[in-house]
């Protein structure tokens, strides 16, 4: 096979992977969890059984339903799929990689929750404004947030290329650099707040004082739901993954694109990711959910921590 093809079949595996193993991520944290509070757990194939059991239903549209409400599910697992082709976890060259770029993937999850918010207000429905204006209060805070830390990584590295940043970290490791620290800081809190874990949202429950993300899909039902629901594991990864990029370079291949480079990369990646699972499990066993007043205050922390880091990096200039 020739190079081209080979980093083509190289970036295809790198995506197809991750979408996946989503799910198996998803039911890593949930059984961790489990062990946590001393039970015995579903499983870690818990949600690919559970989403088996969706797409084996009839999606149910309710009465009145646009075109955007029916092709939402589908658009948020396109979106996902995307932002995952973007990211250069096991190589140097993603899928995507002339538009692997910071501002290309805060786009694409923009857009992302733009389309769910909308199709959620298409029906007219007390649950779904009431998850469309929760939706939007977090992302006004979470985006800037998110868009500083990323920008914050950029500066460090030079170059706003998501492949560039892997690169330039892998033969300049940035171990020891504070701007980088407060970016992963307030990255942690976006990554929590983005995908409606604790203590912003507990996506276990349906409590209309308490729901964030799972109001937006309370109308969806079987293959739809299954779509949203593998969307969601799939968001979940790719924050996890991009955290990998930004903060842990080492275990990316840099410039080695042999079979063994990549295989290595591949497994330190699996293990740092079942780590963050542990972790992220951990944190949600000890919180609390916070009251929706108090989602404001949490997600300007993570800006003020992104802001810190960012004037870090300008006054240091390194």
């Amino acid at each position: 096979m020739t190079a081209p093809l080979v980093r083509l079949a190289l970036g295809i595996v790198e995506t197809a992977v991750p979408v996946a193993a989503a799910p198996l991520w998803l039911g890593w944290i949930g059984q961790c969890r489990a062990w946590l509070l001393n039970r015995r757990g579903p499983g870690v194939l818990q949600p690919y059984r559970d989403l088996r059991k969706l797409f084996l239903k009839a999606p149910l549209v309710p009465e009145g339903a646009g075109v955007l409400f029916r092709i939402n599910p589908a658009l948020q697992w396109t979106l996902g799929v995307l932002a995952l082709g973007l990211i250069p976890f096991c190589s140097a060259v993603p899928l995507l990689a002339q538009d692997s770029d910071v501002i290309v993937l805060t786009g694409i999850l923009a857009t992302a929750r733009f389309v769910s918010v909308l199709a959620a207000g298409d029906l007219g429905t007390a649950f779904g404004g009431l998850g469309v204006r929760r939706t939007l209060l977090v992302g006004s805070l979470a985006e800037p947030a998110l868009l500083l830390a990323l920008m914050t990584a950029a500066l460090a590295a030079g170059t706003t290329s998501l492949a560039g940043i892997a690169r330039t970290f892998t033969v300049h490791p940035l171990v020891l650099d504070p701007s980088l620290a407060f970016a992963a800081a307030a990255f942690a809190l976006v990554l929590v707040a983005e995908n409606a874990r604790l203590p912003v949202d507990n996506p276990a429950t349906h409590l209309e004082l308490t729901m964030i993300h799972e109001a937006l899909v309370l109308e969806y039902a079987g293959a739809d739901l299954a779509l949203l629901e593998w969307a969601g594991a799939i968001k979940l990864l790719v924050f996890a993954l991009l955290g990998l990029v930004l903060f842990a370079p080492w275990t990316l291949p840099g410039e080695a694109t042999g079979p063994l480079a990549v295989l290595r990369a591949f497994l330190l990646s699996g293990g740092l990711i079942a780590a963050s699972g542990a972790l992220l499990a951990i944190v949600e066993t000890a919180s609390a959910k916070l009251r929706l007043f108090r989602v404001p205050a949490f997600l300007t922390t993570a800006f003020l921590v992104a802001t810190l880091g960012l004037l870090v990096r300008l006054v240091s200039g390194i």
